[in-house]
């Protein structure tokens, strides 16, 4: 029986032109080794499944290739290249940080690098997963990194970009890799499938790559799953079945009952949706995506953005027809509102249940069935004509509109205020405004304002007593923090109540002077609000020490302060030649 080798592997890229959706790093490589401008370090950073340790290995082949082509590719044929295609090159080294992430490893490795080369220029060392290192093991690492010999070049690849300490980073030219476009997955699964003798339907061959996620390695693992569950027929149903994924048709039922408005149908759905073993949540999410696809598909300019098969596009270009946008985005919106809700409901059904018949409810106006008002609504842009002649109603209707208000808060004799206002308005530049008038909201807001100016000026009289509790609350209350640091200055030092409610705080030194300033805002903002006083303003006093005792920190100062109070000291240390111990 012959060994079954996983696609991801038997059609890994031999050569930078086999490299799927990464043709800027490709090309960039290309014209370092090409103008022989080669870096010391290279690293290899993105997601899984794109090409960072293919490229890495592909880049180290071609270096060491003793007849590069025109086309700046290896040539498969020298020592080099037939040593590299059967895993035996002694100059390209691959190791696993997750694995050896250690000091000793590294060390290991930086003992290797002196030794030169024994077929081709260079000595390759890639280092996969290097993120993995520990911190001992990059700093063991980075004087080899920066100033490498010169028969060696280094090629680290990562997922986790931002775990690398910045210190190695500065020393690499750092590659970002991208997550595989759909189209490319595509193709390259419909070339693996020929390859293999597989007749695989377009819209099979989307929904792998959906499941994918840009990574093409996860792409042809879960290729070679469908393999072997349906053999060389694979097609759309086949792969939904499979990957346990929510067939689209019911999207587009429950579409045509919300269109419908019929609330029936659509429970209907969902209950047999249901018992086909799917979660309310995984339908409710596909369902908003399916209104989204919708809505993109009304708009030639947005089109490109439905990444789906050739023949579900059809059909979401016939249904998109018979949405209005409002509703779409309605539709959207409730959507949206249950996938938020679905975590923290109890009753999961019931929340997806009311959403549908909310759903079902939508007409496409500017209300929702509860009555809510609705300010989204997209129109296509009028021609300039159309905004003149909407602009000139627009005026027109604002001219009445403010007649109207002026007419009912003012008697007949400001008429003069009236024509004033229809003159500014007609001043102003034509663009489409609303006016909205809310009395009760205007008197509210002045009261507010009212009251904040009142309360801007409490003047609330407390003595010191008082001052010193809400002090020392304050300490403790920054030390439960664990600013210790400042609580201990607070607790030593208590200020003392001036003229016109100003604390005068005497300090020690500038320490404590810059430990508080850094606190000074919150101090007061809290003394305002214990002492009910909004004028309180602290004052801070500096107090040089006439003498400050010196004390002995080391022992050579400790061993001098004991030998002045007691000479013999010096004595025995002469008699029987002792020395300090540090």
């Amino acid at each position: 029986m012959e060994n079954f080798i996983v696609s991801a592997r038997k059609y890994r890229p031999s050569t930078f032109e086999n490299v799927i959706g990464q043709p800027s790093i490709t090309n960039t490589l290309k014209n370092a080794i090409k103008n022989n401008h080669l870096a010391q370090a290279f690293l290899f950073c993105g997601p899984r499944g794109v090409g960072k340790t293919t490229c890495a290995r592909i880049l180290a082949k071609t270096i060491n290739c003793q007849n590069i082509t025109e086309n700046i590719e290896a040539c498969n044929s020298c020592d080099s290249c037939n040593g590299f295609n059967e895993n035996l090159s002694f100059n390209i080294h691959e190791l696993d940080a997750a694995s050896n992430n250690g000091v000793d490893k590294i060390r290991d490795l930086v003992d290797q690098v002196r030794f030169v080369p024994q077929i081709g220029q260079y000595n390759i060392y890639i280092i996969d997963e290097v993120h993995m290192l520990s911190q001992g093991a990059f700093n063991a690492f980075l004087k080899t990194l920066e100033e490498p010999p010169a028969h060696a070049i280094f090629i680290l690849a990562t997922t986790e970009k931002y775990k690398i300490i910045p210190t190695i980073l500065s020393r690499c030219q750092i590659f970002d890799f991208k997550r595989i476009q759909l189209e490319d997955i595509v193709k390259h699964l419909d070339f693996v499938a020929k390859k293999e003798g597989v007749n695989a339907e377009h819209d099979a061959l989307h929904i792998i790559a959906q499941k994918a996620d840009g990574a093409l390695r996860d792409a042809l693992s879960i290729f070679d799953q469908i393999v072997s569950f349906c053999g060389s027929e694979m097609n759309y149903n086949s792969v939904i079945e499979n990957l346990n994924i929510l067939d689209c048709e019911y999207f587009f039922k429950v579409t045509d009952s919300v269109l419908a408005n019929n609330i029936p149908e659509s429970l209907n759905l969902f209950n047999e949706i249901l018992k086909n073993g799917f979660e309310g949540h995984n339908f409710i999410n596909g369902l908003g995506e399916h209104f989204r696809n919708l809505l993109v598909c009304q708009d030639p300019a947005t089109l490109s953005l439905l990444e789906v098969g050739k023949n579900i596009k059809e059909k979401y270009q016939a249904q998109a027809t018979t949405c209005s946008q409002t509703l779409l985005l309605q539709a959207l919106e409730l959507c949206n509102k249950a996938d938020i809700q679905y975590k923290i409901s109890k009753n999961k059904r019931l929340l997806v249940e009311i959403t549908l018949m909310q759903l079902c409810g939508l007409d496409g106006t500017n209300e929702t069935p509860s009555g809510e008002k609705k300010t989204f609504v997209i129109k296509p842009q009028p021609s300039n004509e159309t905004k003149k002649t909407i602009n000139e109603s627009t005026n027109n209707s604002l001219l009445e509109e403010v007649k109207k208000e002026e007419h009912k808060q003012t008697p007949p004799s400001n008429d003069d205020k009236v024509l004033k206002s229809v003159v500014s308005l007609k001043e102003r530049p034509t663009k489409k405004r609303t006016i909205s008038i809310d009395l009760d909201n205007f008197n509210n807001d002045k009261k507010q304002k009212e009251k904040e100016v009142q309360e801007e000026r409490v003047e609330t009289p407390f003595t010191q007593k008082d001052l010193e509790a809400s002090w020392k609350n304050f300490a403790t209350k920054i030390g439960l923090e664990g600013k210790h640091n400042l609580s201990s200055i607070l607790k030593e030092k208590t200020p003392i109540i001036s003229d016109d409610f100003v604390l005068e705080l005497t300090l020690n030194n500038k320490v404590q002077e810059e430990v508080l300033n850094e606190e000074k805002s919150n101090i007061l903002s809290y003394l305002k609000k214990s002492l009910i006083n909004n004028s309180i303003q602290i004052n801070i006093i500096m107090r040089e020490l006439e003498k400050q005792e010196i004390k002995a920190y080391t022992p050579e100062d400790k061993f001098k302060e004991m030998a002045e109070k007691n000479p013999t000291l010096l004595e025995m240390k002469d008699q029987f030649g002792l020395e300090l111990d540090y």
